[in-house]
């Protein structure tokens, strides 16, 4: 039985894309295996990944697979001293990448960030450069051409033998000492487990088109963007730009052309294009749709109903997920479920197969019953867990598994309702203890939101005199607000006192134009800490933001308000 294509969408131009069959995905895989082989790369030695969101990058990953080689996906974005670090870490040979990446309309020169970084790294032999834009791009004797290479081999590339334990690929994720993690995933478990959650958390069904948006270089592009997908035999769309360009309508232009079914998206993405406006989604048929899926942080109430009634037209599974890295595949999520009823808000909900929750409190207690707090926990082994951090084991067992003995320390918090169902309510380290009350920042932040004029809300502790711990909200508006930041200031602390109580009032509100992100979404509430506490000089390297200049304006605004 023949196999769907897989879809990429690969172009310079806004509204087109490129097909590529299962066979032809097959052909790039063994013919750049044969050139890794080539050079010299066997069985678990390292290749480092620079490249843009294509066609050549899946197949790379599955050709370092398919020769047992350990893959090394770095996010196309990060600085060269960010790639310098993973690939010194790493001890990579070798380095695949681009001569250009094209991102929203504008080219990134991959080439010279690479030569920058491989500049101090004694360790890489190689750099094999493919062609995105056909850019000139200087050559050295150390730079192969990758098209070219690939022409000069076979196109044909047998399967290493491997056992299920052996490793598959690291992925760096930022760590609480500053130092990026090597997280490491073996072949086996990870994959069975990224097939069976893509299947049953998304009602995936053969001939579907499944698009997840994530960039390939974070584990959501891995799992359910590549392995996932391709292990099901999956049609699955390669996004390569961003949801604002050429406008807000993006994603959803591309839902009517590839007629796309399960959709599978950030909270920070939403949250953006919810304050843009629903004109931008209600211009294209969404008709095809049938889940609609979220990862990253909690998605607050206001975005989940805009994805559900606006987005989907209130006929749509909203499925918001929980899970990390580490995990490797979606831990917690409404589906699959016993019956049809509509997910809630905010909520995960239920456990996948084979992962047992547990809520613990500071002390190893085990939390039982309904409507508790604690820190979350995974019980027992599941196929898709990371086997350890590269070159540092014992960090990988200080960090997950020496905090409570017994147990897989996720790092976050979670509540459980009174029906069983999980809610996560951020970072334990993202908690604020003010007179006495522990105060998580996502409880917080999810009220800020509910304020119609607010498009998205950062909540951070800083020192009190009298308190300890006072509570510092930053807050972006959504465009077309009339009312002065005062007004807006005011109505926010109103909310919170009505809702949480006069206790949770932040004592500093601060409208900003926007947030320290990392590329792939997630807040750098430490950035936001240090801001707060008067520790600018603290702020560390910022350059790999996705906007470092929000932290120079953020700053300014602080600096203002407390000579005012």
């Amino acid at each position: 039985m023949l196999r769907p294509p897989v879809a990429f969408s690969f172009s310079k131009i806004f509204g087109t894309s490129k097909l590529t069959s299962i066979s032809q995905l097959l052909e790039s895989t063994s013919r750049i295996a044969n050139v890794l082989k080539r050079e010299g790369v066997k069985k678990g030695d390292i290749v480092a990944i620079y490249m843009p969101a294509s066609p050549l990058l899946a197949a790379t990953m599955l050709a370092c697979a398919r020769i047992g080689a350990i893959h090394s996906v770095v996010f196309a974005g990060f600085s060269a001293e960010a790639l310098k670090s993973r690939i010194l870490d790493a001890s990579a040979s070798v380095v695949v990448t681009a001569d250009e990446a094209v991102r929203g309309g504008k080219t990134i020169p991959l080439k010279s960030i690479v030569d920058e970084a491989v500049g101090g790294c004694q360790c890489v032999q190689r750099v094999l450069v493919s062609q995105r834009t056909g850019a000139h791009v200087p050559m050295t004797p150390r730079d192969l051409q990758l098209e070219q290479a690939m022409s000069e081999v076979s196109d044909s590339c047998a399967p290493e033998p491997l056992d299920s334990e052996d490793p598959l690929f690291m992925l760096y994720t930022s760590g609480s000492t500053g130092k990026p993690k090597g997280i490491l995933h073996t072949q086996a478990g990870y994959l069975l487990y990224a097939s069976i959650t893509q299947q049953y958390v998304f009602d995936y069904r053969p001939g579907d088109v499944y698009a997840c948006v994530a960039d390939i270089g974070w584990i959501t592009g891995h799992s359910y963007v590549v392995y996932g997908p391709l292990c099901n035999g999956a049609t699955t769309v390669l996004f390569e730009s961003i949801p604002t360009y050429p406008d807000p309508g993006r994603y959803w232009e591309m839902v009517e052309r590839l007629g796309v079914r399960q959709f599978y998206g950030a909270p920070t993405a939403l949250r953006l294009l919810l304050k843009a406006g629903d004109h931008h989604v209600h211009k294209y048929d969404r008709s095809s749709l049938a889940t609609l899926g979220c990862v990253g942080e909690p998605l607050n109430d206001e975005a989940w109903v805009w994805y559900h009634s606006v987005v989907g037209e209130g006929r749509c599974t909203v499925v918001d997920t929980w899970w990390q890295t580490e995990t490797g595949g979606i831990s917690i999520a409404p589906r699959p479920s016993p019956d049809d009823s509509t997910p809630k808000p905010g909520f995960p909900m239920r456990p996948f197969f084979g992962i047992q929750p547990v809520l613990v409190d500071d002390q190893g207690n085990e939390l039982h019953g309904p409507n508790v707090s604690g820190n979350l926990c995974i019980r027992h082994p599941w196929p898709g867990m990371a086997r350890s951090i590269y070159g540092d084991h014992g960090r990988f067992m200080d960090t997950y598994y020496r905090p409570y003995p017994g147990l897989y320390f996720s790092g976050d918090g979670a509540r459980r309702d009174g029906e069983g169902h999980y809610q996560i309510t951020g970072r334990v380290d993202d908690v604020i203890n003010v007179k006495g009350h522990r105060i998580g920042t996502a409880e917080l932040e999810s009220c800020l939101d509910h304020d119609p004029r607010v498009a998205e809300t950062a909540v951070v502790g800083f020192p009190h005199d009298i308190h300890g711990e006072g509570i510092y909200g930053y807050v972006i508006l959504k465009d077309g607000v009339c009312e002065s930041d005062e007004e807006v200031i005011k109505g926010l602390r109103n909310i919170v006192r009505m809702q949480i109580g006069g206790f949770a009032v932040p004592e500093i509100l601060m409208i900003v134009p926007g947030l320290p992100k990392t590329r792939s979404g997630k807040i750098m509430r430490r950035i936001l800490r240090k801001i707060a506490a008067d520790r600018h000089d603290e702020l560390g390297d910022v350059s790999t933001l996705a906007d470092p200049s929000v932290v120079e304006k953020i700053v300014q605004g602080h600096t203002k308000r407390n000579n005012n």
